[in-house]
């Protein structure tokens, strides 16, 4: 098995997306705003603050306290923050595939400064990351190539002993441009047989597998 490191996106895979269409929405339908236009405002100002070129404050001070509201931008942060969830069967998994094969885990991810650290705080990601290559420390964003390049430099690992995992087809298919192996990730289940196929068999599933077999000798 010559695979030394897993780069995971953040959001879609480990974590709920971080501020996605979903969340803004939410947030307009709470705090009583017009969500076109603070679409419209999200999509000119949110990729600088992806790339860590602006703060939170200023990201929201463009978004939604460029007029008057009944609410403070403490209240807004507070909702932000609040729509982050992880999903506990991948955490599980990579966890234990870091565990059995001694691998590298580095994130790469398009997120805000005080979004990342707040993510990686709360789901305590410095258990089992190595690296996190996030935009706004690395003010680059995927698919730029340049991202998965650092990946690889941090990492020290060449492209064939990485696998890359992303819930976006775009981003999983230009980290393959490099000759990274890589999975779309739909749900934990086909990424897990995928993951399986590559030789990285989790704890829980050769647990099983054992136990089914004793089971059948004992039949």
């Amino acid at each position: 098995m010559d695979i030394a490191a897993l780069f995971v996106d953040i959001g879609g895979v480990l974590l709920t997306n971080g501020w996605d269409q979903n969340a803004r929405r939410r947030a307009c339908q709470v705090f009583d705003l017009d969500y076109e236009e603070v679409n419209e405002r999200h999509h000119l100002t949110f990729p600088i603050y992806e790339e860590g070129k602006i703060s939170l404050q200023e990201y929201l001070d463009r978004t939604i306290f460029y007029d008057e509201r009944a609410f403070s931008q403490e209240q807004f942060r507070s909702f932000m923050f609040a729509q982050s969830e992880q999903y506990p069967d991948m955490m599980k998994l990579i966890r234990e595939l870091k565990a059995r094969y001694s691998l590298k885990i580095v994130t790469i991810s398009n997120e805000g400064r005080e979004l990342t650290i707040y993510r990686i705080e709360k789901f305590n990601l410095r258990e089992f990351v190595d690296s996190f290559i996030s935009s706004c420390f690395v003010h680059c964003r995927k698919p730029d190539h340049d991202i998965y390049r650092l990946a690889l430099d941090i990492a020290q690992v060449p492209p064939e002993k990485a696998v890359y995992i992303d819930d976006r087809q775009m981003f999983v298919s230009v980290a393959a441009d490099l000759g990274i192996r890589s999975i779309h990730h739909t749900g934990y289940e086909s990424t897990r047989a995928a993951l399986e196929a590559l030789g990285l068999s989790s704890m829980s599933l050769t647990n099983t597998n054992q136990t089914n077999t004793m089971e059948q000798s004992c039949n």
